[in-house]
C-alpha cells in the first residue's frame, strides 16, 4: 500500500481559546500545503485551564463550540481529516468531557471519543491532579477511519492501560491515536517508553501529538510529539517542547507485517490466578 503523509500538530494552549484556535489553524493550513491527508492536535487543544471557576465559564457544549465548528469547517475547507485531539466541552452531568473528535473531508464529525481513564494522581512535592473532579470519563472504545488508515482512539493518561490498546489493536486497529498534555515529571520519565512499548505490544503504529512547554493557567507540559512504527522504532520527534508540526509518511501494511512476525495478538492465552 502506497504511504500517507500524516502531520501532528505540538501546541502550547492557552487559557483563551479564540487564540488557541488561531494557532491550531494555521499549524493545520501549513500541514495540509505540505501534503498531510491526516493531521491531529494534542488534548485539550482549545483550553489549557485548571482553575475549575474560570474552566467552567469558558467551556460551551458540543453543538455551541467555536472550536467544533471550525475545525469542521477547516477539514472541508482543506479536504482532509482533522483530529482535533481532544477538545474541552460541557458534558451533561455538571461536569467536563475531554474528547477527541475526527472530523472528515465534508466537515462531517466521523467519531468522537471520551477519555476513559481520568488522571487523578499525587506525583509528590505537592503536584496532585484529579481530573475526575472536573472531567467525566467515558466508558466506549472507539474504532474509526482516517485517510484510510483504521484508527483507534485515545487521550493522554490512557497509555497506562495497556488492555485498552490491545482491545483497539485486536478490532482492527493499525494506527493508534495518543493526543497529550503530559507533566514534565511524568513526560522525562515515561513519555517515549510508553508510547514505544504500546507500539510493539500491539503492532500499532502510535500517533503521539502533544502540548509542550509553559502555559498560561501555570502548568508545564513535556512536549516531544511522537509518531512510533509497530516495531517500536521511533519515526519521528520533535525533541523540544515548541510549537511545531511533525510529519511522517506511514504505509498500513507495516503494521500488518508486525503482527506477522510476531503474532502477540493471537497468542493470548486464558490463565487463573493469582
Amino acid at each position: 500500500m502506497a504511504k500517507t503523509r500524516i502531520a501532528l500538530v505540538q501546541m502550547r494552549s492557552g487559557t483563551e481559546p479564540g487564540r488557541n484556535l488561531d494557532a491550531a489553524e494555521a499549524a493545520i493550513r501549513q500541514a495540509a500545503r505540505e501534503g498531510a491527508v491526516l493531521v491531529a492536535t494534542p488534548e485539550v487543544t482549545n483550553l489549557v485551564q485548571k482553575d475549575a471557576r474560570a474552566l467552567f465559564e469558558t467551556l460551551r457544549a458540543p453543538d455551541e463550540d467555536e472550536a467544533v465548528k471550525r475545525l469542521s469547517a477547516l477539514a472541508a475547507e482543506l479536504k482532509i481529516d482533522v483530529l482535533a485531539g481532544s477538545l474541552a466541552l460541557k458534558g451533561t452531568d455538571g461536569r467536563a468531557v475531554n474528547r477527541s473528535m475526527l472530523f472528515g473531508p465534508d466537515g462531517a464529525l466521523k467519531a468522537h471519543y471520551d477519555k476513559i481513564h481520568m488522571f487523578d494522581v499525587a506525583l509528590g512535592q505537592g503536584e496532585v491532579w484529579s481530573e475526575s473532579t472536573n472531567y467525566a470519563p467515558g466508558s466506549r472504545a472507539v474504532l474509526t477511519e482516517a485517510a484510510g488508515i483504521r484508527l483507534g482512539l485515545t487521550i493522554c493518561y490512557d497509555v497506562r492501560f495497556a488492555y485498552l490498546y490491545r482491545a483497539l489493536a485486536m478490532a482492527g486497529a493499525v494506527a493508534i491515536t495518543v493526543p497529550s498534555a503530559f507533566t514534565r515529571p511524568t513526560g522525562k520519565a515515561h513519555w517515549e517508553v510508553l508510547l514505544r512499548a504500546r507500539a510493539i505490544e500491539t503492532g500499532s503504529f502510535i500517533l503521539a501529538p502533544a502540548q509542550g512547554g509553559h502555559h498560561a493557567d501555570g502548568r508545564n507540559t513535556w512536549g516531544r510529539s511522537m509518531v512510533v512504527g509497530p516495531w517500536g522504532e521511533i519515526i519521528g520527534v520533535l525533541d523540544h517542547d515548541e510549537p511545531g508540526i511533525l510529519y511522517a509518511d506511514i504505509d498500513p501494511d507495516e503494521a500488518l507485517d508486525a503482527r506477522r512476525r510476531i503474532p502477540a495478538l493471537k497468542g493470548g492465552r486464558e490463565f487463573t490466578g493469582p
